[in-house]
C-alpha cells in the first residue's frame, strides 16, 4: 500500500514538473512569437509610413500625433510616454526639430528603447520667414525651430535618406530580417525617385512659379524644384505676420496675377482667409503629412498617394 501511494505520489510530482515546464516553454514561445513583430513609435506620419513599407510583417508603427493634430504644439500624455518606453524604437526627425523631443528622449535614455534620429546626415533649410521681435515676444511660449525648416519629409529625394536611417535601425534591432528590409527599401526608394521625377515635370512644364501658401512649409520644394513660395504666416501657423508683411504680400500676389491661395489639411488661419478675400483667389489645399486626418485613415491614405494629390494641387496653383 505504502508503495502504491509512493509511486502515486512520484506520478503527481512528475506529472506537475512537466506540466510546469510545458506552461514556461509555452510563455517563451508567447514571448518569442511577440518579439518577432518590433513596436515602434514615431513622430510625424511619413516616419511612420516608411517604418510599415520597409518592416513589412515585422513591424506594426504608430505615430505619437492624433489624427488631424497641429504638431507644433503638441505635448505628449502620460500614456504615450509610459507606451514609447515600452517600445522597441522611437523614431523622430532630430536636431530639436520636434520640441517636445529633446526632453523625451533625455526621459527615455535609460529604458530599453531604440532612439532613432531619421533625418541625420541631413542638412536642415534656415527659415524663409522673418518676423518682428514684437511678434516673436508675443509667442515666446510656443516652439521654435531654431530659424530652421523642419519639413524634410516633403523633399522625396531627402525622404531616400530619412527611409534608409529607418531601415539601418530596423536591421540593428532585427537583423535575421535584414533582407525583407533591404529589398522593402529598395522599393520605397524607387517610389520615391519616381515621385520626384513627377514633381519635376510638373514644375517644368508650369507658366508660374509663385504659391501662396498659408504656411512656410515649403522650403524644400523651393531648393529642390525652383518654385518660390509666398508666405501668409511663418514656419508656425500660429506665427502671424505683421501688417506690414502683409500688405506686401497681398501686393506681391496681385503682381504675380496669384488665383490660388493654398491652405493646408488641418489648419486655415484668419488672416489667410483674409488675403483670399483680398485679391480674390481661390482656395486650394495641401496636405502637409505631418499627421493624417481621419478622412485619410478611412481612405487608406499614406505617403505616396498623399504627395501625389499634392502634386495635382500645385500642377493647377502653377496654371
Amino acid at each position: 500500500m505504502k508503495t502504491k501511494a509512493f509511486i502515486l505520489s512520484l506520478l503527481l510530482v512528475v506529472s506537475a514538473f512537466l506540466y510546469g515546464c510545458n506552461a514556461e516553454n509555452n510563455q517563451e514561445q508567447t514571448t518569442e512569437k511577440a518579439k518577432d513583430v518590433l513596436t515602434i513609435y514615431t513622430t510625424v506620419y511619413p516616419l511612420k509610413d516608411f517604418a510599415e513599407k520597409i518592416g513589412g510583417k515585422y513591424v506594426k508603427a504608430q505615430s505619437v500625433y492624433p489624427p488631424g493634430v497641429e504638431a507644433h504644439t503638441f505635448e505628449p500624455t502620460t500614456k504615450t510616454m509610459k507606451d514609447l518606453a515600452d517600445a522597441d524604437a522611437f523614431i523622430y526627425i532630430g536636431q530639436g526639430m520636434e520640441g517636445f523631443v529633446d526632453q523625451t528622449t533625455k526621459t527615455l535614455k535609460n529604458e530599453d528603447v531604440k532612439l532613432v534620429e531619421a533625418a541625420k546626415g541631413i542638412k536642415f533649410l534656415d527659415s524663409t520667414h522673418e518676423h518682428d521681435v514684437e511678434a516673436e515676444d508675443e509667442h515666446n511660449d510656443e516652439h521654435h525651430h531654431g530659424d530652421k525648416d523642419p519639413h524634410v519629409w516633403l523633399d522625396p529625394v531627402l525622404c531616400i535618406t530619412i527611409a534608409e536611417n529607418i531601415k539601418n535601425a530596423l536591421v540593428e534591432l532585427k537583423p535575421e530580417a535584414k533582407d525583407t528590409f533591404e529589398k522593402n527599401f529598395a522599393s520605397l526608394k524607387q517610389q520615391l525617385e519616381d515621385l520626384d521625377q513627377q514633381f519635376q515635370a510638373v514644375v517644368k512644364e508650369s507658366p508660374k512659379k509663385e504659391i501662396l501658401v498659408s504656411h512656410a512649409a515649403y522650403g524644400y520644394w523651393e531648393k529642390r524644384y525652383g518654385i518660390e513660395q509666398l508666405s501668409v504666416a511663418g514656419l508656425s501657423p500660429t506665427n502671424e505676420p505683421s501688417q506690414k508683411e502683409l500688405a506686401n504680400i497681398i501686393k506681391t500676389a496681385k503682381q504675380h496675377d496669384i488665383k490660388y491661395i493654398l491652405f493646408e489639411q488641418n489648419v486655415t488661419p484668419k488672416v489667410a482667409e483674409v488675403v483670399k478675400n483680398e485679391i480674390g483667389a481661390e482656395a486650394l489645399h495641401l496636405h502637409n503629412l505631418e499627421a493624417l486626418t481621419n478622412e485619410d485613415i478611412k481612405k487608406n491614405k499614406d505617403y505616396i498617394t498623399i504627395m501625389k494629390e499634392n502634386l495635382e494641387v500645385l500642377k493647377k496653383a502653377l496654371h
